[in-house]
């Protein structure tokens, strides 16, 4: 493998291999399983489910692109979700997302930061509308928020 991988990770992966591989409809449990043991879905690991449970690359590709809970990169350990629903729209969610990226020292187009600490995402709705604008950093809502509110939210994660 050419990725590092710990061998006490990639041991758990093929015990889990071993106990769901030769079952039928458990493509997904050993994803799931997978991500659990490595953070996301590396190719190399894609490739070692692949030739141990008999199934083609292009096949599990299908499956880990489809659903949105699997990811092909590393994330970072917080996960930071900004609501651009309409009411948080409607609030200024577009100013509270932008002073996240500065914050993170994020691009456009970039999710990730560069020391793994956080993943940037958009959402469609976290469900908190009436205290638009919404974020949630892994399982915190932070509602009502202002640009200049971001920092500080920011600063008791790192």
């Amino acid at each position: 493998m050419g990725e590092k991988f710990a061998e006490k990770d990639v041991a758990k992966l093929d015990e889990v291999l071993a106990d769901l591989g030769s079952q039928k409809g458990t493509l997904i449990p050993i994803l799931q399983k997978a991500q659990e043991i490595f953070g996301y879905l590396p190719r190399e690991i894609l490739v070692r489910i692949s030739e141990k449970i008999k199934v083609p690359l292009s096949q599990i590709y299908g499956v880990v692109t489809f659903y949105a809970q699997f990811h092909l990169k590393p994330r970072g350990k917080n996960i930071v979700r900004s609501c651009q629903g309409t009411a948080c729209h409607v609030r200024g969610a577009k100013g509270i997302l932008a002073e996240l990226r500065k914050q993170l020292g994020l691009e456009e187009g970039e999710s990730t930061t560069k020391d793994l600490a956080f993943t940037l995402e958009t959402v469609a709705c976290i469900g908190c509308c009436g205290l638009a604008p919404v974020l949630m950093i892994n399982d915190e809502t932070h509602g009502r928020l202002v640009p200049d509110a971001i920092k500080g939210i920011l600063d008791n994660y790192r």
